[in-house]
């Protein structure tokens, strides 16, 4: 009752009701375009009407139907069957981070150099989001390149299950090993459809096409039962529009024609909706967060709240040239916002160069700023046990709290935040040989790379996977 959270809300509920009609105008009026003849056939089914040009229209009481059909929490466990995470629909919820999205290079902190991302930086990576205690999952850091392709994904996933006991959030980027990639889970982990821990992550392309990798990746993994991201991915004044809020509406729109379409192939599939917003650098041809996106990442997750529907955001990263202060800035904010706001998953983290390249001290500085942002989105309390009217009373004007009963309470709760910076006086940073605080990250990111946590059935889970790999 006394408790003080802060909580980030961008939207009234008339302006999330405008977005949600203007979604609808636009599903109705433009529709969006299917590419698979399977799924071509099951929105004529649903719709009773052919395509036009594979062009539908979807009317609003569908659209109404599947949100009322869709589940509104999902849980999420463990490799092991214990629970991880709950994702609710409604804005109560925390929001819980991944490491990693199919980064194409290494940024190794030994040396600094940018590296081919290999299988060894697949172990490395699952094992960081093993490690740290922020991070909830690990959201597939990179794409294998010193294996051949048809076998990369498959190879990357066997690296992650084995190198982590946390749930994993899967990229398939070769569509041909969506469904062996699954059946190699079930292989190693028996059923993931009671105890999900492996969710497969998908993007139509916008605007409004829903292609035939997406859908036939969504009826696979409707079959086996599984959760799974359906996510947009818009850059404003290119492939949506320019404006803030065309864009919402767009993506608002492409999610709505992705939840109908799970729920078509299957009334009661569960899937987790949300987009990943950027902006457009015209004169470069180059995709970044600014703070308009960070916004509309927040403004996606009060829709999907609206509609009581699981969220998945982004995490900001991308924006910066490894782990420097053009990437924190960003970080900062989405990370900030994302804890006090009706964000659920924040994928992607650990990348930069617009997401090409994997930086282990970019994680381990979102470790400590996600446990920094979880402490400010916790509050405190203003009950009359926190006030201290005793203490206040006994030491009156002037006095000093440094040995006062509230202070031995409560005094190890005011420690300096960051898990990597000592607090340092002038004095004593001069002491120390006026250290940089990068070089400290670099330091810390050393040693947690030589102190990795490791499963136990490591090994075991490597030969499973290798030897079911073999068969195919």
């Amino acid at each position: 009752m006394f408790d003080l959270k802060p909580k980030i809300e961008v939207m009234s509920r008339g302006q999330v009701e405008k977005i949600h009609h203007d979604a609808l105008m636009i599903l109705s009026d433009t529709g969006v375009k299917v590419d698979d003849p399977g799924a071509v056939r099951v929105f004529e089914r649903a719709l009773g009407r052919p395509a036009r040009d594979n062009i539908f229209s979807i009317p609003g009481d569908v659209v109404q139907w599947a949100i009322d059909a869709a589940p509104s929490s999902i849980d999420i466990y463990d490799r092991k069957g214990s629970p991880s995470f709950s994702l609710g629909g409604g804005r109560e919820r925390d929001a819980v981070f991944g490491i990693g999205v199919t980064n194409l290079y290494y940024q190794d902190p030994f040396d600094d150099a940018i590296k081919p991302f290999s299988r060894s930086h697949m172990a490395t990576a699952s094992a960081m989001g093993n490690t740290l205690n922020n991070f909830h999952f690990i959201s597939t850091p990179g794409v294998i390149q010193d294996m051949p392709p048809e076998t990369a994904d498959t190879v990357g996933l066997i690296e992650m299950l084995a190198n982590t006991t946390k749930p994993v959030v899967m990229l398939i980027s070769n569509p041909e090993c969506f469904g062996t990639a699954l059946d190699l889970c079930e292989h190693i982990t028996g059923d993931i459809s009671l105890r999900p821990h492996v969710i497969p992550y998908l993007n139509p392309i916008t605007p409004l096409v829903l292609n035939a990798d997406t859908t036939i990746k969504m009826d696979i993994s409707i079959s086996k039962g599984v959760p799974f991201i359906f996510s947009n991915y818009g850059m404003s004044g290119a492939t949506s529009p320019v404006t803030p809020g065309g864009t919402l509406a767009l993506l608002t729109a492409e999610l709505l024609a992705g939840l109908v379409y799970s729920q078509l192939g299957k009334e009661g599939a569960p899937i987790i909706l949300g987009s990943l917003p950027s902006a457009f650098e015209m004169q470069y041809a180059g995709s970044f967060y600014s703070p308009q996106s960070l916004l509309l990442n927040l403004a996606s997750a009060e829709m999907m709240a609206f509609y009581n529907i699981p969220h998945c955001g982004t995490s900001g990263c991308g924006n910066g040239w490894g782990a420097d202060m053009l990437a924190a800035s960003t970080l900062c904010i989405n990370h900030l916002t994302s804890c006090s706001g009706a964000v659920g998953m924040v994928p992607f983290v650990g990348g930069s160069f617009d997401s090409l390249v994997f930086s282990p001290e970019l994680v381990l500085f979102s470790d400590d700023l996600i446990h920094q942002s979880r402490e400010f989105a916790r509050g405190f309390s203003i009950d009359d046990d926190h006030i201290g009217f005793s203490d206040i009373s006994k030491l009156g004007p002037g006095g000093n709290f440094l040995l006062s009963s509230l202070t031995g309470r409560h005094f190890r709760k005011s420690r300096f935040p960051s898990t990597i910076w000592p607090f340092l006086s002038l004095e004593k940073w001069r002491a120390k040989g006026q250290p940089r605080a990068g070089d400290l990250l670099k330091t810390k990111t050393r040693e947690l790379l030589g102190n990795l946590s490791i499963p136990e059935d490591h090994d075991h889970i490597i030969g499973t996977g290798e030897s079911f790999l073999a068969k195919e």
